[in-house]
């Protein structure tokens, strides 16, 4: 049987950068499913979004990890577990292992009865447009065809914007993933069309060679 050499190199090397990785050795320290929790705290730290007393909704959650830095920022101690001030809603196609005051919903986020049974778990915060911020950690599977994974990263983009259009407090923020190359700049329009305050933020914990960034709306326009 044929090995591929310099696949098994590649992996050999991605999987040394991880192991070392700080970012990944402090989400382990501190309790964190992935090192991806860092992305939102930078951007939180940074932008002030999310507070106690909040209703927050995670689109693409699993692992879990914003979800759990979300829970944290919520409860008036900064803890992982017990009370919490707030409300959490998360979502995904893939299952996801329970996280205490969160509650979470697996599903197709471009299907109606996903969304319906999100909007159901708001209550009262979805109908009355009391949700305070949505942060997606969305992304599709990448083909390597530039054009349709653009396409497919637009979609969820386009998703959640209109999701947050429809649920947020006119103070409310909006936090997705986004990648750079084709479509980006109509993403940053888009944005700009909707909000009335649009930053765009590479946290340190995203690795340098990934053409991810974070586009952050803030206050419906």
């Amino acid at each position: 049987m044929k090995v591929n050499t310099k696949s098994k190199k590649v992996n050999k090397a991605w999987l040394n950068d991880h192991v070392n990785d700080t970012y990944v050795k402090l989400a382990k320290q501190e309790g964190y499913r992935a090192r991806a929790a860092y992305k939102l705290k930078e951007i939180d730290e940074t932008l002030g979004l999310i507070r106690p007393g909040q209703c927050v909704v995670d689109l693409g959650s699993t692992p879990g990890a914003w979800s759990q830095y979300v829970r944290r920022r919520l409860s008036p101690q900064g803890a992982a577990a017990g009370q919490l001030d707030g409300a959490i809603v998360a979502m995904d196609i893939l299952p996801m292992d329970p996280i205490e005051g969160v509650r979470f919903i697996q599903g197709d986020f471009r299907e109606e009865d996903t969304l319906a049974a999100l909007r159901e778990a708001l209550g009262p915060h979805a109908a009355e447009h009391r949700v305070d911020a949505v942060v997606s950690d969305m992304a599709p599977n990448l083909s390597g065809i530039e054009t349709v994974d653009a396409a497919r990263i637009s979609l969820l983009v386009e998703l959640a914007v209109d999701f947050a259009l429809a649920h947020l407090r006119p103070e409310g923020s909006l936090v997705a993933k986004v990648f750079h190359g084709s479509g980006y700049s109509d993403l940053v329009q888009l944005f700009r069309r909707n909000f009335k305050v649009v930053k765009a933020i590479k946290p340190k914990a995203s690795r340098d060679k990934s053409s991810e960034t974070f586009l952050v709306g803030i206050g419906l326009k």
